[in-house]
């Protein structure tokens, strides 16, 4: 019998009755570790000694789960999904690990990200591309893609990711499973490797919402370590999640969730559209309050293109340590300026070239103003926006992209101009700080489709509390890939 479909507490129960072993459940999780590899190629390392521990009254402990490579964790190979750093293993634990490790839990394996988290597609990390496990024909999204893979095909119940844009929330949409950014400065970001830093948060992916509480309960704290987090010692994110929800208040964007608003909507689109209004109404069976609000479409328009300034900029900056002569390993060159450059030129993927030519640009002082400054202004505005409406409504309710997970060979980062605010829309989180979560909501053509719940700041347990009870309402909770590959 396998528990790795059940939640933590059913997995915890069966430990302390003795149903299971820690051991049985690592054995089990490396042994499936191993058969989806093959398939869809979701780890950068699988650790075939892990060893068990004991079980106490921690609900995480004696179970095994899955780190995103781009965290740090001690004696184990922490690459970034990069080959600047293929061979680099750290001598300290990132912060968030060491609280789960703590508390007796147990990595299993490192998963793989797009380089550096620089991506929304999972197929620019150094050891090849992700697949779904869904169909392996289609992208699991990223930058986070090889844990939502993992979690979704039921190697265990939750892995860490990292969230900068929606790399957390969107790879868990596209593998029908649950996706959590808590509040900036919630979980530290000590040994997390940087890409933009004002972005940046640390999060979970899990099979349900309940999970996605217990373990972020687990990984959070004040850090010495982290000048930005912030002392959430007497929460506990498990508590709120059972109250009834009649009288809350949840807002949708016409601009974002009406067909109208999206040139050339395709059948895809508008059955993701139909679907959502569908949701919208079981939210109104729970007894929740929904109403449409609107937002400015230039301004909406906008949030890529700002994303991309800042994210770009701060990522150039955070990164100059990448030089091979730091981290890294060194090439051959007259000069430390040869050096430098032989060592990116052959060691960074076109899209992290990419990036970084566009953050050294907006940087330069003569662009400054005009664009960095500039998206700095336009995300004060967005942020607004969605202040403005967390005064008035509980949560903002919104479809995850533009459907369920692309095909591989269509995967790409460049923005649709007629869709890009739909499928961008989670950036505004990031750049806010605010808690957001996704949940399953159903499938279009077999493959899963998310919806995404957003409240304002250190207002968690309020987004966990909705999303909890829309999940049960909806029973997509739990969920284990079930491939189909017939699509040619």
């Amino acid at each position: 019998m396998t528990y790795m479909d059940k939640s933590i507490k059913e997995i915890h129960k069966a430990l302390i009755n003795n149903q299971i072993s820690s051991k049985e459940l690592i054995d089990e999780s490396i042994k499936k570790s191993h058969e989806i590899q093959k398939k869809y190629n979701a780890f950068v390392t699988i650790l075939d000694d892990a060893e068990s521990k004991e079980v106490t009254e921690e609900l995480i402990s004696g179970i095994p789960f899955g780190v995103k490579d781009n965290y740090s964790t001690k004696g184990i190979l922490s690459t970034g999904s990069s080959n600047t750093l293929k061979d680099y293993i750290p001598f300290f634990n990132a912060t968030s690990i060491e609280n789960l490790l703590n508390k007796g839990a147990i990595i299993v394996n490192k998963t793989v990200l797009d380089e550096f988290g620089m991506g929304g597609t999972g197929t620019t990390g150094h050891t090849g591309i992700v697949k779904n496990p869904w169909n392996p024909l289609h992208m699991c999204a990223g930058s986070s893609a090889g844990s939502a893979c993992a979690v979704a095909a039921g190697v265990y119940p939750y892995a860490t990711g990292s969230d900068t844009g929606d790399s957390i929330r969107k790879p868990a949409a596209y593998c029908g499973i649950v996706g959590y950014k808590p509040t900036y400065g919630m979980i530290s970001r000590y040994g997390l490797f940087p890409f933009a830093s004002s972005l940046d948060h640390c999060g979970v992916l899990t099979r349900n919402v309940e999970d996605a509480a217990i373990v972020v309960n687990a990984m959070k704290g004040k850090d010495k370590n982290d000048m930005t987090t912030w002392d959430s010692s007497k929460i506990d994110l498990t508590k709120s999640l059972y109250e009834n929800v009649k009288g809350k208040k949840l807002a949708y964007i016409k601009e974002l969730c009406n067909v109208e608003y999206h040139k050339n909507a395709d059948e895809t689109l508008n059955k993701h559209l139909e679907n959502f209004k569908n949701t919208l109404n079981i939210c109104k069976e729970l007894g929740i309050e929904v109403e449409e609000i609107s937002i400015d479409e230039k301004l909406l328009n906008a949030i890529a293109s700002t994303y991309v300034v800042i994210s770009c900029a701060e990522a150039t900056s955070n990164m100059s340590n990448l030089t091979g002569i730091i981290f890294g390993p060194r090439e051959e060159g007259k000069n430390y300026v040869e050096m430098i450059k032989n060592y990116r030129t052959k060691n960074f993927s076109p899209l992290i070239k990419r990036r970084f030519v566009i953050g050294s640009y907006v940087l330069q002082k003569e662009n400054k103003d005009r664009y960095f400054f500039n998206a700095q202004r336009v995300r004060r505005l967005l942020v607004d926006e969605w202040k403005k409406a967390f005064q008035k409504y509980d949560a903002i309710i919104l479809p995850v992209g533009t459907g369920p997970a692309p095909l591989l060979k269509e995967s790409k980062d460049v923005i649709d101009e007629n869709t890009k605010a739909l499928e961008e829309h989670l950036q505004v989180g990031n750049f806010g700080g605010f808690p957001s979560i996704t949940i399953p909501n159903g499938f279009i053509n077999d493959l899963p489709v998310g919806v995404n719940i957003t409240g304002n700041c250190y207002e968690d347990e309020k987004v966990l509390n909705i999303a909890y009870q829309l999940e049960n309402k909806m029973n997509y909770k739990n969920q284990i890939a079930k491939e189909n590959n017939d699509e040619i």
